[in-house]
């Protein structure tokens, strides 16, 4: 028997709708919902279902699991720690030879199925938890403008350690909770385009910055699996780049710039009709956008105005900037303000009418919160601007998708979505839902880079036939799980989209967020999911850079499918 061990103990079990509503009520009351197993205990040769001669020198723990909205939760998983890459080789060749499969686990921060899916038989499953021992971050990396990290490395860690030596990630996240590994997998991105200046977003992606990374694959000469560095020019590299967990990278060394002072500031007066609305206008997003390169929006529905965040490259601190040397200067986004959190506690116990208060109160406690810590305009090194999302926050589902377009059409692209989405608010209102309530959320992001090395799965992948289309809007729409009138709202809109744009821009999912909505809510459109990604990420590509593609070299790296999951195996069909 090997030598891993288990944590034996019982994690609140429950039906997903209340736990989640549960959850949002906690953060209201100013709880923070960051969240670890409730329990890690070691494995013991008498468990009667242990995994059979698991590898000794690897530990092994039950684990509780919860994805990060809390609807997809297990009581107890087989959790491998890996102390080394090595401990990962290991682990292959044993699921290999015992017919298990292995599932890369790192801060679990999504909440598409891709790690795991509700409800998902556990049996002849190990999650392999990156966080514990593949957490090595080496800046310079491989050379001068490179850092190295392995998958279990947070971008916290990461970015804290590219600012102490004078570099940055110009397309972060908003949140550093991620392990290096989960950002990769799932095409993590940040916003801005490539702009005039000594300092701009060159890349959309995290992936778009790769240099060179390594992955287990399967060697067939010498009948085990190894570690294998792809360099980026490799044509294999370009399906490891946004791998949905089809795979396993254990390293990655990224391109990063010289790190740059950034301006950052928050503006609450422009309506919404305005920054949404129709190309040209005075005050459109596009205005913004054109004048900065660096911008975002946040508007809570039923409300007149969104939150505004426009990044500028400024050398010297602005007067009147507040100079800042941490990142998160946002702690009222974490919570809730007491009004809110009173009147969210309706909201989720069926008081569904006042869902517009509750969203007002929200807004307003953005706008004091603002003013309380001085963080109308604010300034320092990149990562205290770019991150501010921490993992404490409301856990709300965000559905996501990502519109590449040309940059002439943001305006429009973004108008024709809230327009929609308030023509459907409005129609679900008069029957007395309110599926919304959460932010309508707007980042804009320039392409990947173009074949033959750009990431083949990445949302921000530009097409062949298309060279204007050089810019990436991701829209999020988000809400607590189990909100009436959500799943229908969704789907009509994604649907919408699809039929909306199609000829001039192209739709494609955000893999961590919610997408594919059918009939059983989201990830659920069965067949018609997976004939239609093929078409998003194959449509106006040459033959060698399309969907069914990156499969095939996926599963020449691993012919036994070790890498997968019951979700993974209907996007990957079997050849």
């Amino acid at each position: 028997m090997g030598g891993g061990r288990t944590d034996e103990g019982t994690a609140p079990a429950g039906p997903p709708r209340r736990r989640v509503l549960a959850q949002a009520a906690g953060a209201a009351a100013g709880v923070a919902l960051g969240w670890t197993p409730a329990f890690t205990v070691a494995a013991r040769a008498a468990d009667a279902d242990v995994p059979p001669s698991f590898p000794r020198g690897v530990r092994l723990v039950r684990q509780a699991f919860r994805n990060w909205s809390g609807e997809v939760a297990f009581d107890a998983v087989w959790t491998a720690l890996p102390a080394r890459p090595a401990d990962v080789l290991v682990l292959a060749d044993w699921a290999r030879a015992h017919g298990w499969r292995l599932r890369a686990k790192g801060a679990a921060h999504s909440w598409s199925p891709i790690l795991a899916r509700a409800g998902e038989p556990l049996e002849r499953l190990v999650m392999v938890d990156t966080t514990h021992g593949l957490t090595a971050v080496r800046c310079p990396g491989q050379g001068p403008g490179t850092v190295t990290a392995q998958a279990g490395a947070s971008l916290d860690a990461v970015l804290a350690a590219l600012e102490d030596a004078g570099y940055a990630l110009p397309c972060t996240p908003a949140s550093g909770a991620p392990t290096l590994g989960g950002v990769l997998a799932i095409g993590g991105h940040g916003t801005g385009v490539p702009a005039a200046g000594p300092w701009s977003a060159a890349h959309s992606t995290v992936g778009d910055t790769v240099a060179s990374l390594t992955a287990v694959v399967w060697d067939g000469a010498a009948g085990r699996h190894v570690l294998r560095r792809f360099e980026r020019s490799h044509p294999d590299t370009a399906a490891f780049l946004a791998h949905l967990g089809r795979a396993f990278v254990t390293e990655a060394t990224l391109r990063v710039p010289p790190d740059a002072a950034l301006r950052c500031r928050s503006s609450l007066d422009v309506p919404a009709a305005e920054l949404f609305g129709p190309p040209g206008g005075r005050r459109a997003l596009e205005r913004f956008f054109a004048r900065s390169g660096r911008v975002e929006a946040l508007w809570m529905p039923y409300t007149r105005y969104p939150w505004l965040k426009v990044w500028t490259h400024e050398p010297v601190r602005p007067a009147g900037a507040r100079e800042i040397r941490s990142p998160y200067p946002y702690p009222f986004y974490d919570t809730l303000p007491k009004e809110a959190s009173v009147l969210l506690r309706e909201v989720t116990t069926g008081a569904a009418a006042l869902t517009p208060l509750f969203t007002a109160a929200v807004e307003q406690g953005i706008r004091l919160g603002l003013t309380a810590t001085a963080s109308w305009d604010l300034w320092g090194p990149s990562r205290t601007t770019l991150l501010y999302l921490r993992p404490g926050t409301v856990r709300w589902r965000y559905a996501g998708w990502a519109v590449l377009c040309a940059r002439r059409d943001v305006q429009g692209v973004v108008h024709d979505v809230w327009s929609r989405v308030q023509e459907r608010l409005a129609a679900h209102r008069v029957r007395g839902e309110f599926p919304l309530s959460g932010p309508f959320h707007v980042r804009i992001a320039g392409a990947d880079a173009a074949a033959p090395t750009g990431a083949l799965l990445s949302p921000a992948r530009p097409r062949t036939d298309r060279p204007e289309g050089d810019t990436v809007v991701w829209l999020n729409t988000v809400t607590f799980p189990g909100t009436p009138g959500e799943l229908v709202l969704h789907r009509e809109l994604e649907e919408w989209m699809l039929a909306h744009f199609a000829g001039r821009a192209v739709v494609r999912p955000e893999w961590p967020k919610a997408w594919g909505y059918g009939g059983r809510g989201p990830w659920s459109a069965d067949a018609a999911l997976v004939a239609s990604l093929p078409q998003a990420f194959g449509a106006g590509l040459p033959a060698g850079r399309r969907w069914q593609d990156a499969a095939r070299v996926l599963d020449r790296h691993d012919p036994a499918r070790v890498f997968r999951g019951p979700f993974l195996e209907e996007l990957f069909p079997a050849p």
